[in-house]
């Protein structure tokens, strides 16, 4: 199974952590976040990852070398210019679709700065049974950024901003508004249906798929531990949180 990391992104709200290195090599209980996912992932049998990199990039190549990539093959995205997170997955679609007898398989897509103990094999499995173009991990919890889902767990629309803007893509009687997670499950027939161009985000992707009929669905992961990494305050959180118990 293959899977992409993104760590391209300048850190800006890790700083003074990030001035002297990418977000990916901040250092949690003594495991930079880079290391913490790829192990999350090859725990389910992930031995293909491409990550992209922009901040920094050539301390992630050395660090790779240094490790000899964790007993895993590593391609690395250059991004010259942050193309966010549809941008740099879409740079990203050679990695998953060079061998046309595994194209068909779902890859796993995950931030580098969130850690979860989020079963990752039961939402690949759910995502397979559902037959989803994309499957999102999500929890009940608060957030500035909704995304909404219907009864049956199909996007449908987001929430976001000050005053909780919402945008509808979907009809729908009743709907959850949830948090996405940063982890999701992609099948690559994606990529020929992405028509953004540059710097985009995923979730306008989504958005616009799901306004089209794709089964862009929701994997509700409200039991299991998750944490953003993007701020000073939940590092020292997430930090405490590993020396207690072992999540990864």
């Amino acid at each position: 199974m293959k899977a992409m990391i993104l760590a391209a992104g300048l850190g800006t709200r890790l700083r003074p952590l990030t001035d002297s290195r990418p977000k990916a090599l901040v250092e949690i209980a003594g495991r930079t976040l880079l290391e913490i996912t790829l192990s999350h992932l090859r725990a389910v049998g992930v031995r293909e990852v491409i990550i992209n990199v922009h901040h920094f990039a050539d301390m992630i190549l050395d660090y790779l070398k240094t490790n000899d990539n964790f007993g895993m093959r590593i391609d690395v995205s250059r991004e010259e210019v942050l193309l966010d997170t549809g941008g740099g997955l879409k740079k990203a679609a050679y990695f998953f679709l060079e061998d046309s007898n595994r194209c068909e398989k779902p890859f796993i897509l995950h931030n580098v700065d969130v850690i979860s103990a989020i079963d990752l094999r039961r939402i690949v499995q759910f995502h397979t049974e559902n037959q989803a173009l994309a499957t999102l991990a999500v929890q009940d919890r608060e957030t500035s950024r909704y995304l909404l889902f219907d009864e049956q767990l199909q996007l449908c629309g987001r929430r976001s901003g000050r005053d909780q803007k919402t945008e509808f893509v979907r009809s729908s009687q009743q709907v959850r508004a949830l948090a996405f997670s940063g982890i999701h499950v992609i099948s690559p027939r994606l990529f020929a249906m992405m028509t953004e161009e540059g710097v985009f985000s995923i979730i306008t992707s989504y958005l616009h798929l799901a306004a089209r009929g794709e089964k862009i669905i929701a994997f509700r992961a409200d039991e299991y531990y998750w944490r953003d990494l993007g701020t000073l305050d939940n590092v020292m959180q997430a930090t405490q949180d590993l020396k207690q118990t072992v999540l990864l």
